[in-house]
């Protein structure tokens, strides 16, 4: 992506990735064990960033912070969603795989498209020669991926406390950040992912600048694919029949965080330009119920 050296690293993490999610990948279709799914995308991230930093070996003040940034997110994650599914059973993403190796086979083979272009910044940081001294832009990437780390794993711990609670049984997650967000978790993840690219810009010449697709994947992934569609379309079909749920969704902004009395009287076309409420977030609703 502008020199060889860029070139080799990007081969370099290629390999590697490919070769860590086979592994996992085949772990999981001998024993049908798909409770390290999360676990391996998570590490495999720490791994490419130690990787990168080490065998480049300049240890950078920029290089050693980005790093260390998807090391700390990385081993944060890693082991929340261990915990997590070791604790509340099967992963339901498999459900349709377990005995369909091709459809098994398809989604490691996404999850390693998605770490590897992810991780683009971070790998371009690593490898390349050049040092500027600390911009503006490595400040604002720190905080907007401190802000972001924070929400996400704040997210997580509050959702996971209230599904461990009894009381809670049958209700979706409604406090705390998820009371101003249906997704605070993800909104945290594309932040950080964001800060990272800022952070990583200084550095950045002509055909590097190509890494922006690592936080733009990621927040398409999480936008159209495998991240709100899913879980809005389960929720839909537990609560969709509920008044108060309802109100939830209609009051309660998809992805940023807003306050309620601000996002539920917005006009449905504000929403949905501005604020990602599309409409295949409500496509399991009644259609009295869409856009209101």
């Amino acid at each position: 992506m502008g020199t060889v050296l860029d070139s080799h690293f990007l081969a370099i993490t290629a390999l590697v990735t490919i070769g860590y999610q086979f592994i996992f990948f085949i772990i999981t279709a001998l024993l049908k064990f798909d409770k390290i799914t999360d676990f391996a995308g998570s590490t495999n991230f720490i791994i490419l960033s130690i990787l990168t930093l080490v065998v480049k070996g300049d240890w950078h003040f920029r290089q050693v912070i980005l790093s260390s940034f998807v090391i700390i997110w990385g081993l944060r994650l890693a082991i929340f969603l261990l915990m997590r599914i070791l604790q509340w059973g099967e992963d339901r993403r498999f459900d349709e795989m377990r005995t369909n190796i091709g459809k098994l086979a398809v989604f490691w083979a996404f999850q390693a498209v998605w770490i590897w272009t992810v991780s683009l910044p971070v790998t371009i940081v690593n490898a390349s020669d050049r040092n500027p001294s600390i911009k503006a832009q490595d400040i604002i990437g720190w905080i907007i991926w401190f802000v972001g780390f924070l929400i996400e794993a704040a997210a997580d711990q509050e959702k996971l406390v209230f599904k461990n609670s009894q009381e809670n049984r049958g209700k979706w997650c409604n406090i705390g950040l998820w009371k101003i967000s249906r997704h605070p978790n993800y909104f945290g993840e594309i932040f950080l992912w964001w800060g990272i690219f800022i952070a990583s810009t200084p550095i950045l010449k002509g055909a590097e600048w190509l890494v922006i697709i690592g936080p733009v994947f990621l927040t398409l992934l999480l936008l159209f694919l495998s991240g709100i569609p899913l879980l809005e379309e389960s929720a839909d079909k537990k609560y969709g029949s509920r008044g108060d749920y309802k109100l939830y969704k209609r009051t309660t902004s998809p992805l940023i965080p807003l306050p309620r009395s601000v996002y539920g009287n917005l006009p449905p076309w504000v929403k949905m330009v501005f604020l990602f409420e599309f409409p295949l977030y409500s496509r399991n609703l009644p259609r009295d119920d869409v856009g209101n």
